[in-house]
């Protein structure tokens, strides 16, 4: 049977070659799958592409050796199985990780998928004149080296208790040796042919590539699951923007599929109301908070502004106060932000990390639910009241005002007046700003605007961890990621929040291999930062997509990537 199928596959490639279409040898009542992408793929050749809009049409043929699935568990792709410390996988010491490969995984046209193309796909990254886009994903690699035909070692330079970046995830996946060998460091960007149709081992073969615009797949008879994929061919459309996508196939029918529906929630919902269609939305990381300033903004204080320093002396006259910060949280109305100005794309959040689910603490979701009077009597009963009728409370005799800023965003605007008006309600008041974003999130020293200065008390905008484990992001909060003029003010640490007990606890977290219990000290971190008042947690950001209502099988995927299981996508009857 394996005999007979490599013959078909050689047969195919073949034709290929010729100029022959593969369609001419596929029945007319073939299934077509329409993806349409508003941004057209320029490659696919994942590891010189940094952007989704390529990485995602490359998934349907380059393979990792594991990736994530919709929860962000790790899952097998060509690996027999996840390496892990128990199973032996995983080196005792944390500085080597192994793989076996699946047997019988052959390549599109045929040969064999062994452990030197793997071999080769770690050395063609990590050339340093190949211009690897991903080549951060094999940071701290000493080597890679085939133990046998279907093993291979990844040894690091220390300790690296989640060695799961090499290979794991579309941004890391295997090419064939046999076809790009030669295309390595110098060459890499003149191999046209090899970087437009890669050989794969996915569920789908390039047939056509038109850079920009169009590209086309036919199924791979070899693909390893048995009677998968249900299509035949995929017709990926890239170029117009997200709404004529969401219009494509929410309303028109024309498409099956359409990525990154970032249009606002009352056009997106008018579309889905055609009833031809559905949206769907991937929760990752992504998350919009408001940062608590931990030092005095004041500009009287000249270079001391917002700087923090052994003992902090600067600390902010009234922002540490449980009470006061704990009372502005408590004002918020989450769920109001998410559902007017997010939709689908949104959920109130109390966490810092609020995904995967192992990650997400339970500890905190009281803030979900507003209580403007239970913010006001928390502040009458520690005495912090408005002496002078003037409508604004007092902190040991200075008025709470608070100065707020956030980068220029209409969303982001709304949310600002939003939570004006309800720090009003509890006599805070408060002075918006609003910032270009080039300015706010730039990196110039000399700005006075810039996120990493923090000249005032609150400011907003989203961030999150890249990847399914939070550890390199919970980092940001050590005492050493401090932001400040001895950095230029590019420390991630931006609040400026100093915890001996936090930078313990993340200490123990870089030593602990065990998901469940570095999913344990991931919480005890997260529950530091909101329970300190570091930050305020408001709205968990997502993704939006769409797909026709007869498109089956559809999970949509944060972690790794929105196509992970298109060999597993049917089309109803």
């Amino acid at each position: 049977m394996k005999k007979l199928r490599s013959i078909i596959a050689m047969s195919l490639v073949t034709l290929m070659a010729l100029g022959t279409l593969v369609p001419t040898i596929i029945a007319q009542d073939e299934e077509v799958l329409n993806i349409l992408y508003w941004q057209a793929a320029s490659t696919l050749n994942t590891y010189l592409s940094g952007g989704t809009k390529d990485q995602d049409p490359a998934a349907l043929v380059l393979e990792p050796l594991a990736g994530y699935d919709q929860d962000g568990n790790l899952v097998t792709k060509l690996a027999a199985e996840i390496p892990t410390v128990e199973n032996g996988g995983v080196s005792e010491d944390l500085t080597a990780i192994t793989w076996t490969l699946q047997e019988g995984v052959v390549w599109s046209d045929g040969t064999p998928l062994t452990s030197e193309d793997v071999v080769f796909s770690a050395d063609y990254c990590m050339n340093p004149d190949t211009g690897c886009s991903w080549a951060s994903r094999f940071a701290g690699v000493v080597s890679v080296e085939a133990v046998d035909e279907l093993t291979v070692t990844i040894t690091f330079d220390s300790p690296t208790p989640f060695p799961y970046d090499p290979f794991v995830s579309v941004l890391s996946p295997v090419i064939q040796k046999a076809q790009f060998e030669g295309c390595e460091g110098a060459n890499a960007q003149a191999c046209t042919e090899q970087n437009f149709a890669p050989i794969g081992t996915g569920p789908f073969i390039v047939e056509d590539f038109r850079a920009n615009d169009v590209v086309t797949f036919v199924r791979n008879p070899l693909y390893r699951e048995e009677g998968k994929p249900f299509f035949d061919r995929v017709v990926w459309k890239g170029g117009g923007d997200a709404e004529s996508a969401a219009r494509a196939v929410l309303e028109t029918g024309e498409a099956d599929y359409a990525w990154n529906l970032q249009i606002s929630p009352e056009v997106l919902n008018a579309m889905e109301a055609a009833g031809n269609g559905q949206v769907v939305v991937g929760f990752a990381m992504n998350v919009e908070r408001l940062l608590v300033n931990q030092t005095n903004p004041d500009p009287n204080l000249g270079d001391a502004r917002s700087v923090w320093e052994e003992g902090n002396p600067n600390a902010h006259p009234f922002l540490l106060d449980p009470v006061v910060w704990g009372a502005m949280s408590m004002a918020i109305d989450r769920n109001l932000i998410a559902e007017q100005l997010y939709g689908a794309a949104g959920q109130a959040t109390c966490n810092v990390i609020p995904a995967p689910p192992i990650y997400a603490s339970p500890n905190n979701d009281d803030c979900l639910v507003q209580d403007i009077d239970g913010a006001n009597a928390m502040l009458d009963e520690a005495g912090i009241v408005d002496s002078d009728g003037d409508g604004i409370r007092e902190y040991e005799g200075m008025p709470l005002i608070v100065s707020y800023q956030t980068s220029t965003n209409a969303v982001r605007q709304s949310t600002q007046a939003l939570i004006k008006q309800w720090w009003s309600e509890i006599g805070i008041e408060t002075e918006l700003r609003n910032i270009d974003s080039a300015v706010f999130f730039g990196g110039d020293p000399a700005s006075p605007d810039t996120y990493g200065k923090f000249y005032t008390d609150i400011q907003m905008f989203t961030n999150g961890a890249a990847g399914t484990d939070p550890q390199g992001y919970l980092g940001n909060w050590q005492t050493s990621e401090i932001s400040g003029p001895n950095n230029n003010w590019l420390g991630n640490n931006v609040p400026r929040w100093y915890s001996e007990e936090y930078d313990e606890i993340f200490e123990e977290l870089s030593q602990t291999a065990v998901i469940e219990e570095r999913a344990e000290l991931a919480i005890q971190l997260n529950d530091l930062i909101v329970q300190n008042g570091v930050l305020i947690p408001l709205v968990h950001r997502g993704s939006a997509s769409a797909h026709a209502n007869s498109l089956q099988g559809v999970l949509i995927n944060p972690w790794d990537n929105e196509m992970w299981n298109v060999a597993d996508w049917t089309r109803a009857e």
